[in-house]
């Protein structure tokens, strides 16, 4: 590989594709999140840490429009964002999935997936059902299986497969691993490492730290709205301080 490709290998690798600085969030009246900044790059895993309650939900929500701050940028794509409606930033390559799944059971795997279909995008991997069953196994096996006759876990991986299909330059997933069996958190982290492989911005809020530590590159520690802690996963390994004081229970 020569000088110039080399360069323009790690200038994508690190272009910010995500950009949310000093948004403020609220429901009601109540004040969620104070001023939070954070920074998610191409092919990069960044997981959003913290206790339930601590406003991990609500800034991925906050990203992708189903809560409107009420000050901030949320810049995607070099484009800003906030106070766009979630189908518009859902266009614009940002896929979102929630922490209840929310798939059609009535429909079928193949259903599901062509309700998320969107055009191919520039520098966005350009995903098809074919390609999703060999990323997704048990998926192609059940293709013709109505969601509501699916587990939980097989649900999770339908409902990413099915975001998938809107070819996203990022994606926000949402306690991906909660509720699931060992095994299936061990198939969700080949696919994660696989979709950074892709080029796919990924930002992860999650509470199980070693599924975190499996496949994040840098963590950000939510408590009371606030980042309390932002670096490399590998420095965060060695902070025992920040993890009793913010993550543990």
């Amino acid at each position: 590989m020569n000088t110039t490709m080399r360069a323009n290998d790690q200038a994508a690798a690190s272009e910010a594709v995500l950009e949310v600085r000093g948004i403020n969030a609220f429901y009601g009246q109540a004040h969620i999140l104070f001023d939070l900044d954070l920074t998610v790059r191409r092919g990069e895993v960044v997981a959003l840490l913290g206790r339930h309650g601590a406003g991990k939900s609500t800034t991925l929500k906050s990203v992708m429009g189903l809560v409107r701050p009420a000050s901030g940028s949320v810049r995607f794509a070099g484009r800003d964002v906030a106070g766009m409606t979630p189908f518009r930033i859902a266009r614009l390559g940002l896929g979102y999935v929630p922490e209840d799944r929310r798939i059609f059971t009535g429909l079928t795997v193949e259903e599901n997936l062509e309700v998320g279909r969107q055009t191919s995008r520039d520098g966005a991997p350009n995903w098809t059902p074919g390609r999703l069953y060999e990323l997704f196994p048990a998926l192609g096996e059940m293709r013709r299986r109505r969601g509501g006759q699916m587990s939980g876990g097989e649900q999770q991986m339908l409902t990413i497969a099915r975001t998938l299909m809107g070819n996203p330059l990022c994606l926000l997933l949402d306690e991906p691993s909660e509720g699931l069996a060992p095994v299936i958190v061990e198939q969700m982290t080949g696919i994660v490492r696989e979709l950074k492989a892709a080029g796919v911005a990924i930002l992860l809020s999650e509470q199980n730290m070693r599924f975190a530590e499996a496949v994040a590159d840098r963590a950000c520690i939510i408590e009371k709205g606030r980042i309390r802690f932002e670096g490399p996963f590998a420095e965060l390994a060695g902070r025992e301080d920040v993890t009793a004081r913010y993550l543990q229970v």
